[in-house]
């Protein structure tokens, strides 16, 4: 979601509530693993998005994007997924563009049933992906872990987004400010905004972190700057300098247990635990990206950015 500077406190929720999240996190879940079975060089990003409404009809499920509105945003969305492609970092509209090679698709959705909502996104590696790009995506994949491991030993939200902000930094990426996680459950924007880092402003809103909590965590990493900008179709944001961008979510619920991820894939294995002691920093990946995105020799055409027409 769109930062903010206003929120109120966040929404706890009961047992029952969440297993009513679950259901439509089981959904969401489901959607995405769709899609990563889909998605391959040659296939328009429009038909991932129709196959992800037909399930959501399917179950009887709600799209929570289609046609959704923000103020000052002249259109509302026109589809039920968000599809982001290499440099675009958000709110992709899905289109007639194919699917290339070495892409990075980032796929986020969301859906309510029975009066409850779940979101979740992934980032998808089309493939022959360069070094630098796949060492984008682990990272924020690890970004999120920490969240998850680290929410039930914090207590407060902004230890645990220093923590993530200092594992995106030290490998050399950037964190995106102006889009932020945000509080999940009857609708789905809810309190609190769940920034992935901090600074002075964001730390006057900081929350506790409790149980019957529950957040959509989707930290978004930059290879480059963090700065951000929209296209003239009101909604697809795009990396300022061009250089790709990773985004992964989850609807996460904070129990007396520990963290629930009410958007797991069944099918996946669970994420290893992420290192958060000090790392010595990276090289610059950005570099590698960016020498790629030069225009080549006659003799040496191999390593062109593919998908890039924004």
């Amino acid at each position: 979601m769109l930062r903010s500077l206003f929120q109120r406190g966040p929404e706890l929720k009961s047992q029952r509530e969440l297993g009513l999240m679950r259901e439509a996190g089981k959904i969401v879940a489901e959607a995405l693993r769709l899609c990563r079975d889909l998605a391959r060089p040659g296939v328009r990003t429009i038909d991932l998005d129709r196959a992800v409404e037909a399930l959501y009809a399917k179950y009887r499920a709600q799209p929570l994007f289609k046609g959704y509105r923000v103020e000052g945003i002249k259109v509302p969305f026109p589809s039920v997924t968000c599809i982001s492609i290499n440099e675009q970092v958000v709110h992709g509209i899905p289109s007639q563009r194919e699917i290339r090679d070495g892409d990075l698709v980032k796929i986020d959705t969301a859906c309510k049933l029975n009066g409850w909502c779940a979101d979740a996104a992934i980032t998808l590696m089309i493939g022959n992906v360069r070094p630098e790009r796949r060492r984008l995506v682990e990272v924020a994949h690890q970004v999120l872990q920490i969240a998850i491991q680290e929410m039930p030993r914090r207590r407060w939200w902004s230890e645990v987004a220093l923590l993530m902000q200092r594992h995106a930094t030290t490998h050399g990426f950037s964190v995106v400010e102006q889009y932020v996680g945000h509080g999940i459950g009857r609708v789905m924007h809810e309190s609190p905004q769940v920034p992935n880092y901090v600074n002075r402003e964001m730390k006057k809103f900081d929350f506790r972190l409790e149980p019957g909590l529950v957040l959509a965590v989707e930290p978004m990493l930059n290879m480059g700057r963090k700065d951000t900008r929209v296209l003239a179709d009101h909604w697809t944001v795009v990396t300022q300098d061009g250089l790709p961008s990773a985004h992964v979510e989850h609807t996460l619920a904070l129990t007396s247990d520990g963290v629930e991820i009410l958007t797991r894939d069944g099918d996946s294995a669970p994420e290893a635990p992420v290192p958060t002691a000090t790392e010595q920093p990276a090289a610059d990946p950005s570099a590698a990206e960016s020498a790629a995105q030069r225009p080549a020799s006659p003799q040496n055409t191999r390593g062109l950015l593919a998908g890039s027409d924004s």
